[in-house]
């Protein structure tokens, strides 16, 4: 059966046509990416996509948003588009549907996709477990969070926010972020220092540890010099970056007792070698009397480029049991 995934953010929304089979995901077309801000609406960004595809959409919708799911209006956090799922036959002409949050449908990503899709970062260089629980996390505009639970019968997965969470500073340069971001938040959470905004907080941390003018940059710039390696202090909230994303993910490995954990979001696989080559590992395992428990989990990063759009589809194909 075929279907037509989407995946929705805050500026982007990717179309493609999957095939699903038996609960799974059997292939799935080049991606078609549209501007959100070049749209009023999902219904006619839809309708653009069959255009450019040049024949009539499958009508059958799954659909991955950068949002909470539930009730009867979602309304997208960074994006203008509203979705009445009780319209979504009227408005896209689907018969059946689906609708997931965007970390939601990495977390069956992850469930359906083979081990070509994952790079190894740490712990034991061997396969995700077919049973039991895996933690997946990601970075980008935010840190998504959500477990994946493999037991007999399949697997479920398991939305959460635990990005949401309280921060834990491990030394003294993460307790001159944390103190620099109260003076913002009353609450720190994991997403205030490990998502693609925090760049901003701890470059602006090592200038005023440094005893450095703090040059006002928005996270993009700071991101590119870093990538790039063009600024040495850039390239300092880089490595704490990735330090810090180690530690929130073993806390959330600890929190899931899972038997293994995967990075995800646009951001995790832009940081590819920065991750293999930082403390990430060491941060990952630096859990006390349970470090040999966290030596024992495998932590992979997902190299697919569209595990949202995977995700919507295996959503769709798991809930309609097709």
């Amino acid at each position: 059966m075929e279907v037509v995934a989407v995946d929705i953010g805050g500026t982007h929304a990717r179309f493609a046509v999957a095939e699903v089979a038996e609960g799974r995901v059997v292939s799935i077309s080049e991606p078609v990416t549209q501007k959100v801000a070049e749209h009023p609406s999902l219904q006619l960004a839809w309708q653009a996509y069959g255009e450019e595809l040049g024949r009539p959409l499958p009508k059958a919708a799954a659909l991955a948003v950068a949002s909470p799911v539930g009730g009867e209006i979602i309304k997208l956090t960074n994006n203008p588009w509203i979705i009445r799922p009780a319209l979504i036959p009227d408005r896209l002409g689907a018969d059946t549907w689906t609708v997931v949050n965007d970390f939601e449908a990495i977390g069956h990503a992850v469930a359906q996709m083979g081990d070509e899709h994952f790079l190894h970062l740490c712990g034991p260089d061997q396969s995700l477990p077919d049973r039991g629980s895996i933690t997946v996390c990601g970075p980008g505009t935010g840190l998504g969070v959500a477990q994946v639970f493999r037991h007999r019968a399949g697997y479920d997965v398991i939305a959460t926010e635990g990005g949401h969470s309280d921060f834990a500073p491990l030394d003294p340069i993460e307790d001159a972020l944390v103190k620099r971001l109260r003076k913002i938040y009353n609450r720190v959470s994991k997403e205030r220092v490990v998502a693609g905004p925090a760049i901003v907080s701890l470059y602006e941390t090592l200038a005023e540890l440094e005893g450095k003018p703090i040059t006002r940059l928005d996270d993009k710039a700071i991101w590119g010099l870093a990538l790039e390696g063009k600024d040495e202090l850039a390239v300092a909230a880089l490595d704490r970056f990735c330090l810090s994303l180690g530690a929130v993910a073993g806390d959330l490995a600890l929190s899931h007792g899972p038997k293994g954990v995967v990075i995800a979001g646009g951001l995790g696989l832009r940081l590819k070698d920065h991750l293999l080559q930082s403390g990430f590992g060491q941060r990952f395992i630096a859990k006390g009397r349970f470090q040999g428990l966290m030596s024992s989990i495998p932590v992979k990063l997902i190299t697919h480029p569209q595990p949202g759009l995977y995700g919507a589809a295996a959503a769709f194909a798991q809930e309609h049991a097709l």
